[in-house]
């Protein structure tokens, strides 16, 4: 994940705590997959993933109106952090605590057949990255994931990493040449 997006991510929990309305919903829309991706590999099923998912966030919006605290330097991990504390702590209970999103009076989250469809998509992904991370550099790593998974524009990507558009169409080309290279050796 790319500096870039720290800064926005930043730049909403900032824009949350200042009263923005909006700024927490696309925060939320914006990492939801990275969140349910990291649970539902570690959890039984899609519905028990989408309930720390929940909770995860309702726990983020308190810390990110909490003016006493930080914000976040790299919001990704510090909200992956609190899932994690929240999957541990749903393990020592034997459930998922609800009493932040209660707090909120927000309602469970209903998921459909085409919710589930989704999030088992992000967990694949979550799988997939896992094994990429193994695989590649950070570099072609980053860069393939901004454009392939991502499905962002070179440039938005070069602006993102602070370097040229023909940098970043090489370490995506390099990325995919070292897979296809692997694939070639598991073949034979």
């Amino acid at each position: 994940m790319s500096a870039g997006v720290h800064v926005r991510d930043r730049d909403l929990l900032r824009r949350t705590r200042e009263g923005d309305a909006e700024a927490f919903g696309l925060f939320y829309r914006a990492r939801r997959g990275d969140v349910l991706g990291f649970l539902r590999v570690r959890v039984p099923s899609t519905e028990l993933a989408a309930d720390l998912m929940c909770e995860t966030f309702a726990k983020a919006l308190v810390v990110v109106h909490d003016a006493d605290r930080e914000l976040p330097v790299v919001p990704i991990a510090w909200l992956l952090t609190i899932a994690r504390n929240e999957l541990t702590d749903s393990i020592r209970r034997g459930r998922v605590a609800d009493d932040t999103r209660r707090r909120f009076e927000m309602q469970p989250l209903e998921l459909s057949d085409q919710d589930i469809a989704a999030f088992e998509d992000a967990a694949a992904d979550a799988d997939v990255l896992a094994e990429l991370e193994k695989l590649l550099p950070a570099d072609q790593l980053q860069a393939l994931t901004a454009r392939v998974i991502d499905e962002r524009e070179y440039a938005e990507i070069a602006q993102d990493l602070d370097t040229s558009q023909s940098v970043v169409r090489k370490r995506v080309s390099r990325a995919l040449a070292q897979l296809r290279s692997i694939r070639q050796e598991e073949a034979s």
